[in-house]
């Protein structure tokens, strides 16, 4: 039986990761737009995850029928802080009348899935928002012990890195008490070069567009196997 889970994205920059990991793992992920600014700034990041813009991309959504439904966002989510997540995911589920989660949480049930409590996080955002990542993080019982800001103020501009630009930014910024490292953008082409980043560095590398892709098949109880998407797609509970 072949899931459908309905991707809630904003504008666009790397919504093409969806359908590459769509064809791979033998699942519907259907991406429905949603549009504010792109900005990397906190409160048009917070209009951007209101409730009625993610109502809006629910309803859009609910012609594939989703069996569960992710905003695929992280910045656009851990904003809102540690509560927040949750209520944006409650008003969420509210609107599509199935699961729904969002990235930012999809991070912390990934990082519990792998037990991994100590990561590095190599960001594009600005400090400011950047730094909000790391209070979300902390609160839901992860260290970080490296933080870079790579400061890049557009979505847009991020989907535009290429997979060198992407390796270099992510690999540059890892440490070596870190136990996996983060790249929290869902605009960020960051698919492809999951296994040559967990190579080169020699531990989990997660993704933005990987977890919530991971987090969306959790939610209607699939137990996603996928090992050209890292060791998240390889690694069972516990182990």
């Amino acid at each position: 039986m072949s899931h459908t889970i309905g991707m809630i994205y904003p504008d666009h920059a790397a919504e093409d990761e969806y359908p590459w990991a769509a064809e791979l793992l033998g699942v519907d992920l259907p991406v429905a737009h949603i549009y504010g600014t792109d900005l990397h700034a906190v409160p048009q990041l917070l209009d951007l995850g209101s409730p009625e813009r993610l109502a809006g991309g629910a309803e859009e959504l609910s012609r594939h029928h989703p069996d569960a439904v992710v905003w695929a966002c992280t910045s656009g989510s851990f904003v809102y802080g540690p509560k927040g997540v949750e209520s944006q995911i409650a008003a969420l589920t509210h609107a599509a009348g199935v699961p729904a989660s969002s990235t930012s949480a999809a991070f912390v049930a990934a990082l519990a899935h792998l037990g991994v409590s100590r990561v590095a996080v190599a960001a594009s955002y600005p400090q400011e928002v950047a730094s909000l990542f790391v209070d979300y993080l902390d609160a839901n019982g992860t260290r970080v012990v490296a933080l870079s800001s790579a400061g890049i103020d557009t979505a847009a501009e991020v989907g535009t890195l290429t997979p060198e630009q992407v390796v270099e930014l992510a690999a540059a910024n890892d440490h070596p008490d870190a136990q996996a490292l983060l790249v929290p953008d869902t605009a960020m082409h960051t698919l492809a070069v999951i296994p040559e980043l967990e190579t080169r560095l020699g531990k989990p590398v997660l993704t933005a567009n990987q977890v919530t892709i991971w987090q969306g098949l959790r939610l209607v109880g699939a137990t996603p196997s996928a090992p050209q998407l890292g060791a998240l797609f390889r690694t069972e509970a516990g182990s």
